[in-house]
């Protein structure tokens, strides 16, 4: 175990919501907690799109630009490709302490649910599973079909914890990093990462 303690898997697939992946990652760092990133090629182009942010194809390039940008210490964020299969999160004798796919397609819940590991991504969310480590999946997708629904209690059945991407209104959010900021406070709360994101009920 590193310096960082446990880490913590992160995974950007290609659903809308880039967003709250960039700010996941963001209070991890900050946090002082190791991060596993992975991502698909969709993700690149999504970021790209909503954030105008190029996710480099390069895991040691991807490393250094995002541990400068959210001024991370050497060695606390690693990058790993599609098909790294040497990697950490590929073995459940090395996984990491939870994993979270934000934003999350339907299309790699559905992969998730029928135990296909076709990249790391899904290899992953497969070990966090059989592992019994925790496994996020912050889906973002409106409506759902029954398929949807389907896999997504056959993944809560496995210990998956099913998280849209449906952010509350009662703290009356004055901006669109408020509202991320919600969704992010609460998969923090999940990965047991004190924060003060977003207001509490009753505070």
């Amino acid at each position: 175990m590193s310096d960082f303690g446990k880490p913590i898997a992160v995974a950007f697939t290609g659903a809308s919501g880039a967003a709250y992946g960039m700010r996941l990652l963001e209070e991890l760092l900050v946090a002082g907690r190791q991060v596993y990133l992975l991502y698909s090629q969709a993700a690149q182009i999504v970021f790209k799109m909503e954030l105008d942010i190029d996710l480099p194809a390069q895991t040691r390039e991807a490393e250094q630009q995002l541990s400068a940008r959210f001024q991370a210490k050497e060695g606390q964020l690693k990058v790993y490709g599609r098909q790294q299969w040497t990697a950490p999160v590929a073995s459940g004798s090395n996984p990491p302490e939870a994993m979270v796919i934000c934003p999350c397609t339907t299309g790699t819940l559905a992969s998730i649910a029928a135990g296909l590991s076709h990249d790391l991504i899904d290899r992953a969310a497969d070990v966090a599973l059989k592992e019994k480590k925790k496994l996020i999946l912050l889906v973002r997708e409106t409506p759902f079909s029954s398929i949807h629904l389907e896999n997504m209690l056959r993944l809560a059945n496995a210990g998956a914890v099913i998280m849209p991407a449906n952010p509350g209104f009662y703290d009356n959010p004055q901006s669109i990093d408020d509202i991320i900021d919600f969704m992010v406070s609460r998969m923090l709360d999940h990965l047991d990462v004190p924060n003060r994101l977003a207001q509490r009920w009753g505070d």
